[in-house]
């Protein structure tokens, strides 16, 4: 049997990701009682945790650049973001380093950053200014003006292309890099950033160049207790409204009547309401949770469609190291031999490459609670093709692939295999299993500009009363954008009427 709930003031969040857990805060605020449903043992999603050994690993993401999403969304729940998280400040931001010993580091002073690239290259600063000056001008269009708006309706989208054609969109961001600087490693250093967030330099807009600005005008933040410790935050709120989140609940579809979204049933029990929100990734809920509907507007498992890379990453704790390595910081890119040939394999070719860049976290430098006194809790992340290109046999590759990653952490930490205590691999498999992620994609959709604003699947969907959060809708992955995605959701679900609060109970069929 059915446990129906009657009343419009009932919504089911699929998936406790920091945009499902997001979503739930807003719906809270706009009197909706929200129960978040959830696979895992922990809340946050790719941005949860696991604790081993004494260890905790942030699995996902570890920084905070725009603390200013989530001030706004404490404040539309009638509360204050820093009473219940802290943020540390970083200075500098990270490294970068590349084979041939030079280094790059960046900060927020301008000044500063001219220095480093005068390091580099003298002829260069001037290119650097400009392309300030471009990423300022793609962040007034591109996230102060579109990233918290719906762009679900095409005239939303086709109103920008004019200003999308002044900044030439259509250039890539490495293409952009091209244009101002000269020197490779510089180009590397201006272009990177989409990486984190699934995409390609070489392929995605310009626009990206945003994120140099956001850098600049916000700071590089770490919560103390890593991006868990925000997600447990939001739970609390979320408990706080009255709303329940429950973990270790799979839901395996989501149910419509007449039309109509109705609830999900989640094994073998069905919980009725009639708004329901998915966190899931945007392929999955369409190729699995609505597997029974007719759908218009997507190719169950389109491989037509371009996924993001996946990602290689082997966490590990070390005991007795916190005095080691005094030159190695909080975030440390470790730029391999190749940029633009290694792109090409992870994104075009689908090629699993002998060499590499890595992006190395070191959390104890400023939260020791990470690791056990004296310890050290590293993550070392390698983007890699995501399983759609069948090309890579992770049960066979894997562990050679974790051999050739010692090598070349080796260079930076030489000797750390002598100290490891613990330590846990993520493949794409991993990706693919755990957060149910189409083609184990880290980051759902690539961000491409035909895959961004009304080119992705759209926070609306054409079912009355589902919605869609997270990474594989607008505005996009990334901490910033999957947050800002709850917020485009609170523009477009009304608010509750009053009614009194009832239990969501689950009922076996």
């Amino acid at each position: 049997m059915d446990s129906s709930v009657q009343g419009p003031t009932k919504a089911i969040v699929v998936g406790a990701g920091l945009g499902g857990l997001a979503t739930a805060m807003r719906l809270g605020a706009k009197g909706y009682q929200v129960t978040v449903l959830d696979k895992l043992d922990r809340v946050g999603g790719r941005g949860s945790s696991i604790t081993r050994d004494g260890h905790r690993f942030d699995l996902g993401p570890t920084i905070v650049t725009v603390p200013q999403v989530y001030e706004k969304l404490w404040a539309a729940c009638g509360r204050n973001f820093h009473d219940d998280v802290k943020l540390t400040p970083l200075d500098p931001f990270y490294e970068i380093r590349w084979p041939d010993g030079s280094n790059f580091f960046a900060t927020g002073d301008t000044k500063i950053m001219e220095t480093e690239v005068a390091r580099l290259n003298p002829d260069d600063v001037k290119g650097y200014r400009r392309f300030l000056k471009d990423s300022h001008r793609r962040y007034v269009v591109g996230f102060e003006g579109m990233v918290a708006e719906p762009m679900h309706r095409l005239w939303d989208t086709l109103k920008v292309l004019p200003t999308f054609a002044i900044l030439r969109a259509d250039q890539s961001i490495l293409g952009l890099a091209r244009k101002r600087v000269s020197d490779e490693r510089l180009r590397m250093a201006l272009s990177f950033h989409p990486l984190f967030i699934g995409g390609d330099p070489m392929h995605v807009t310009s626009m990206y160049a945003l994120v140099s600005h956001l850098e600049k005008e916000y700071g590089v933040h770490y919560a103390q207790g890593g991006v868990q410790a925000i997600a447990d935050a939001m739970k609390r709120v979320i408990e706080n409204q009255g709303g329940e989140v429950r973990l270790g609940v799979e839901v395996d579809e989501i149910l419509c009547d007449d039309g109509r979204v109705s609830g999900v049933r989640a094994e073998g029990k069905t919980l009725r309401a009639p708004f329901v929100v998915s966190n899931a990734d945007a392929g999955h809920t369409y190729s699995r949770l609505l597997r029974k509907q007719k759908l218009r507007g997507w190719t169950r498992a389109s491989r037509s469609r371009r996924w993001s890379m996946s990602l290689f990453v082997w966490y590990f704790g070390t005991s007795g190291t916190r005095e080691m390595w005094p030159d190695v910081g909080h975030h440390t890119i470790l730029s391999g031999p190749r940029y633009e040939g290694l792109l090409k394999d992870i994104f075009i070719k689908g090629k699993l490459a002998d060499d590499m860049s890595l992006y190395l976290h070191r959390p104890a430098l400023t939260d020791p609670t990470v690791a056990p006194d004296g310890g050290d809790t590293f993550y070392a992340l390698s983007p890699v093709p995501h399983l759609g290109h069948e090309s890579v046999d992770w049960a066979e590759e894997g562990a050679a692939y974790k051999r050739k990653v010692a090598r070349v952490l080796n260079d930076t930490i030489p000797g750390f295999q002598d100290h490891l205590s613990t330590e846990v691999v993520f493949t794409p498999e991993t990706f693919r299993d755990r957060y149910l992620s189409p083609f184990g994609a880290g980051f759902s959709l690539e961000p491409r500009i035909l895959q961004s604003a009304w080119f992705r699947p759209h926070n609306v969907t054409a079912i009355p009363g589902l919605y869609l959060t997270g990474a594989g809708t607008h505005p996009g992955a990334g901490v910033p954008g999957v947050v800002s995605s709850a917020e485009v959701l609170a523009k477009l679900i009304p608010d509750a009427p009053h009614a009194a609060v009832q239990s969501l109970p689950m009922a076996a069929e």
